[in-house]
């Protein structure tokens, strides 16, 4: 589940004090009736189709403001591992490198 302000509450609930208190209530009854495991994901950034052709088309997310940093101690917390090359599947590729920049035409 996607836990950043935006997606929960959904910008489109955040009209009055009612429909917050709803998407916090639906927030509950997803943690407290998963069966096995529940993932809370908190990207950095996402893409965004919506965002000005002059930007970068992502835009940096903030944790859902239903879980404050006092309730942070009650989480796993895990970041996704930084590929070091020596994991398996990992392993830098013996192929020859091709150089991918754009080619400037001679006069």
């Amino acid at each position: 589940m996607n836990t950043v302000d935006g997606c929960l509450p959904i910008d489109l609930g955040t009209g009055s004090k009612d429909e917050i208190e709803e998407e916090r209530r639906l927030l509950h009854v997803v943690i407290t009736r998963a069966k096995d495991d529940m993932h809370l994901m908190v990207p950095q950034r996402f893409f965004t189709s919506g965002q000005s052709g002059t930007g970068d088309r992502h835009v940096y997310a903030n944790r859902t403001r239903f879980i404050p940093n006092a309730l942070l101690g009650n989480f796993e917390r895990i970041a996704w591992p930084i590929a070091s090359g020596t994991e398996p599947g990992l392993a830098p590729s013996a192929d020859p490198k091709i150089d991918v920049r754009p080619s400037i035409p001679s006069p």
